[in-house]
């Protein structure tokens, strides 16, 4: 693993952490959008967007959506938007799965809180890069995701493995992750982990804080295998190219 470097612990409360890093090409094979696709790159960690009560708030979400299924593995993901939810082995669509009784679990107050935790984050990536939060669009999969120490049963519970999400996602230009746990108290492994030629720059997860980078290969990552305990987060992911956004998700 090389030197390892904590770009932001737990117990700080950080109101604005930026690295800046030389742009990958990965851009290049993509159509350019003048005032969002990348020129300036890198990652930042901020726990002054969201407050611990907030990311509370959202974490019940994300336990109540997964209460209904849940992977047989250690990951399970909740996305919203498409209604995909972890069901042992497989995917279901939680809207039509669960039909009418998704309103016994869900409230338009849970998806009034998410919009405005989403828009914040936009605010916030678009400030720091210096692009207009208009050009940026919400794009798919956005998602929660529920990690233990359960041994993986499928690929799709294999988390731990290093990637570039512009290369995984081609819509992807900025991505951010609210975590809604936190590390060393309701888990342990976990970390985020940006993987540099010769060190590794770790974040440690807490309730609130939001890390985000921009998406090509500049930003190599990878999440620690959990050990012990259950990490919550929410990956929020955007795009330059408004033929791939998406709307926010509505109680159906």
């Amino acid at each position: 693993d090389g030197v390892v470097e904590v770009l932001a612990r737990r117990g700080d409360t950080l109101l604005d952490v930026f690295v800046e890093v030389p742009c990958s090409g990965d851009y290049d094979g993509y159509q350019r959008f003048e005032g969002c696709t990348p020129r300036r790159c890198g990652r930042g960690v901020t726990d002054a967007v969201i407050t611990r009560e907030e990311a509370e708030r959202i974490r019940r979400i994300a336990e109540r959506g997964l209460s209904l299924g849940g992977s047989d593995g250690g990951a399970s993901i909740l996305d919203l938007h498409s209604g995909a939810l972890s069901l042992g082995t497989h995917f279901v669509n939680l809207y039509r799965y669960f039909g009418d009784k998704i309103h016994d679990i869900f409230t338009e107050e849970d998806f009034a809180l998410y919009r405005d935790v989403r828009q914040r984050i936009q605010q916030k990536i678009a400030q720091v890069f210096g692009i207009s939060s208009s050009s940026m669009y919400l794009t798919k999969p956005t998602f929660f995701s529920r990690i233990n120490s359960t041994e993986a049963k499928t690929t799709h519970d294999e988390y731990w493995h290093p990637h570039v999400d512009k290369v995984t996602y081609g819509s992807f230009d900025y991505t951010s992750l609210l975590y809604l746990s936190d590390y060393a108290e309701d888990f342990g492994g976990g970390r985020f982990v940006f993987m540099d030629a010769g060190s590794n720059k770790t974040i440690e997860p807490q309730a609130g804080r939001v890390s985000f980078f921009t998406s090509g290969s500049e930003n190599l990552h990878r999440v620690e295998k959990v050990h012990w305990g259950t990490r919550y987060a929410i990956t929020i992911s955007f795009t330059c190219n408004p033929g791939h956004g998406i709307g926010d998700p509505v109680l159906m």
